[in-house]
């Protein structure tokens, strides 16, 4: 192994090890049920604590003040706080940094600010093909749905017709409306009307796709980042749902045995280990590959759509086994394995469905090959 990998290596394992200061491995969940149903359903103390740890400027070149980090190091960064279900909104903040002004962005990486992202407008997609949130003359129009953990955001960063924009919270014609999701958490959506806000870009998005123009191809980009740090999330909790799916099969007894010794559950045990692994190996393979500067742009996507619907499906499919093979236990909102369901049906459609990533990814592969 080479220098430059062992240095690597030695990168994320020391990533990995930091993320235990915000969540432990097979740590308690208290944290996490004391935030659900609240506003903003995240803590401003622990956005100062992941500043502090410097996972703000994770892809930030050094230059801009960040530690210029690939995407393995995200996306482990981003499976250790899947294990612990973090409902702090680093993956879209991530999005938006590159793209601000020095001075906001100094603020934004030392955790003083939040800047989210607001580009959705249809549910399910990566990239609106033409939005209809018009930035003319210095105001925003229009509308933003689906905008995660929305209420904790001082900024956002528009996606419009005419460009990204910037815009404050508070600032006059910009209304919030957060819907509670399954998992604690909420989504926002925003209105425009006649809102004064900065331009971040003059790229014309309505001319094309969101890769039109050297900015807007960083920001469909940046999209496709957080679709890839999403999916190893995913991954992270369907491996935790997972393991306290299997402490439970060797601690609980019926008929005098304990039930993992029964070969059904053992063959669906198996079968459920098989799709963690299958997904980690997509998973990697993706963020190798999206670090290479030699990978064309359109095997990045179709890598990251690869690992992305599988992430979806898997966490899915874990998740709600887990319930299954908990028995009673796992309906009562006391017990922990229902967690792990409720924020992988909200997080699965993030960045993309299922569907979406399946449907791109087939678009951009050979004809034999499969997901």
């Amino acid at each position: 192994m080479d220098e430059r990998l062992r240095s690597e290596d030695e990168t994320i394992r020391l990533l990995r090890e930091s993320a235990a200061a915000i969540a432990p491995r097979g740590g308690p969940l208290s944290r996490i049920r004391a935030l659900r149903f609240t506003l903003p359903g995240f803590s401003r103390e622990v956005w100062q604590e992941i500043a502090g740890l410097g996972w703000l400027g994770l892809r930030l070149s050094e230059a801009e003040g960040g530690a210029g980090l690939g995407m393995e190091a995200c996306c482990a960064l981003a499976e250790e706080l899947g294990q612990g279900l973090v409902p702090e909104p680093l993956i879209p903040a991530l999005i938006s940094l590159p793209f601000l002004p020095p001075a906001l962005r100094a603020q934004a990486v030392a955790g003083e600010i939040i800047v989210l992202p607001a580009w959705q407008e249809e549910p399910g997609a990566l990239g609106p093909p033409r939005p209809i949130t018009h930035f003319e003359r210095g105001v925003l129009s229009g509308q933003k749905r689906f905008v995660p953990m929305a209420a904790g955001a001082d900024y956002f960063l528009v996606a419009a017709a005419e460009g990204l924009a910037l815009v404050p919270k508070d600032a006059e014609g910009v209304s919030l409306v957060t819907a509670m999701t399954q998992d604690g958490g909420h989504l926002g959506t925003l209105s425009f009307e006649d809102a004064p806000a900065e331009p971040v870009s003059a790229e014309p998005l309505s001319a094309g796709p969101l890769s039109a123009g050297p900015v807007l191809a960083a920001f469909a980009a940046a999209l496709d980042e957080a679709a890839l740090a999403t999916a190893a999330y995913l991954l992270g909790l369907a491996d935790r749902a997972f393991l306290l799916t299997l402490d439970y099969l060797r601690t609980r007894e019926q008929f005098g045995r304990k039930i993992g010794t029964f070969q059904a559950l053992q063959h669906r045990a198996a079968d459920l280990k098989l799709a963690l692994e299958l997904t980690r190996a997509s998973l990697w393979q993706a963020a190798r590959r999206y670090d290479d500067p030699a990978t064309p742009p359109g095997e990045r996507q179709r890598l990251v759509s690869q690992a992305k619907a599988r992430a979806s499906r898997t966490a899915l499919e874990v998740t709600a086994a887990a319930i299954q093979l908990h028995g009673g236990i796992a309906y009562t909102d006391e017990y922990d394995a229902g967690l792990f369901l409720r924020k992988a049906m909200v997080i699965t459609p993030q960045f993309g469905s299922a569907d979406w990533h399946a449907r791109r990814f087939a678009e951009l592969s050979p004809p034999d090959e499969d997901l």
